[in-house]
């Protein structure tokens, strides 16, 4: 086997890793900077909290378009992600989660891991769906528990404002589920109180959410005054670098996700999202007002653009796969040490993809 400059927590090593049973076993070699060298890059695997679809495939979809999206973004790195639903019929949500909570029991082979559900409404602000279909309501604790016990839930996104959710943000967080400020038209105040009463995160920093005014902070200032955590799109289309750079210095863990749809890793199109068609072109997906509807960005992608902007690798790889495996609470992704699971990618010095490697498993992402 050969060497690799391998990111481990405790820093840069040049040497091999060795692994069993789909576990990390050793990391073996020396302390390095690869600057020194030209060798690979050996990084944990990335980690994407937000996807709905790829291949030509949408998560509401059901059970048919699981495969071809966690084989797609396997093939550009992402070893686990969060199914992300849209907002929908109830109905319609529960048939999903069903599917998506009898995918997560088992991997297929050349597949990412199915971590979980983000649900991304419907307990969002119909003021400000963004590219969300027109079913948002208000959240009751008795749908959302008939949700919990279908599939397992790991993110909600919600909006503060709307009456009898903060008693909804206290209770699911206090189960550990993570609470998302997200489509929203909530004021700062109601999101502080929000991060008050056990949220943890914003869905799409700046993206559907009250933006920042010095007299009128709005959600994206309670997130910059007061995050631990925050997810953000870094496609270069729907955050601007400069307010990039804002949220790293002001949120210690923000961390990137893709929000990306049917369209990811296809050719310009039509494809689904949802309810909705949706059209890919200039690198963008879009709605035929012009909204942006999520996006057509891979990790691979994510990390060279975070270190266009100016952030060293090691950065840029913590934010896509050791701070969304913090986020969740798993000790055992988004790292690469012994006992965890053997999920990685190899770069080369152009940050070109080489290789993926999921729970011990050699990813044939090329003839995919």
């Amino acid at each position: 086997m050969s060497e690799d400059n391998i990111l481990t927590a405790d820093g840069w090593i040049r040497g091999r890793l060795i692994h069993e049973h789909g576990r990390v076993v050793s990391i073996e070699g020396v302390p390095c900077d690869p600057a020194d060298n030209d060798l690979p890059y050996l990084l944990p695997g990335f980690i994407d909290l937000h996807v709905h679809g790829g291949g030509g495939k949408d998560i509401m979809e059901g059970t048919s378009a699981f495969e071809t999206i966690t084989r797609t973004h396997v093939r550009f790195g992402t070893t686990s992600l969060l199914a992300t639903t849209m907002t929908a019929p109830s109905a319609e949500i529960a048939s999903v989660l069903k599917d998506v909570g009898e995918f997560c029991e088992q991997r297929p082979k050349g597949a990412a891991r199915v971590l979980g559900v983000h649900l991304e409404g419907p307990y969002i602000n119909p003021g400000k769906l963004g590219a969300q279909p027109n079913f948002a309501h208000t959240a009751l604790m008795a749908e959302v528990e008939e949700y919990l016990a279908l599939a397992p839930i790991r993110v909600i996104t919600i909006a503060p404002e709307i009456a009898g959710h903060d008693g909804l943000i206290r209770e699911l967080s206090r189960r550990g589920i993570r609470m998302q400020i997200g489509h929203t038209l909530g004021s700062y105040e109601e999101g502080v109180a929000a991060l008050e009463a056990g949220a943890t995160s914003f869905t799409h920093l700046y993206n559907a959410m009250s933006p920042l005014h010095h007299r009128e902070p709005g959600i994206v200032g309670a997130a910059l005054a007061h995050a631990k955590f925050a997810e953000l799109i870094p496609d270069l289309l729907h955050v601007h670098p400069g307010a990039i750079h804002v949220a790293l210095r002001s949120i210690p863990c923000l961390y990137c996700v893709t929000d990306s749809t049917a369209a990811a890793g296809m050719p310009d199109g039509e494809y689904k999202l949802g309810s909705h068609t949706v059209t890919k072109c200039l690198g963008g997906v879009r709605l035929p007002d012009g909204t942006l509807a999520g996006s057509t960005l891979t990790m691979d992608q994510a990390l060279r653009n975070l270190v266009k902007i100016g952030l060293p690798i090691a950065e840029a790889s913590q934010r896509l796969s050791q701070f969304p495996a913090d986020y969740l609470g798993i000790t055992e992704r988004g790292r690469l040490a012994p006992g965890a699971w053997a999920d990685c990618v190899r770069l080369d010095r152009s940050l070109t993809l080489t290789a993926v490697m999921v729970e011990g498993e050699d990813i044939d992402f090329k003839n995919a």
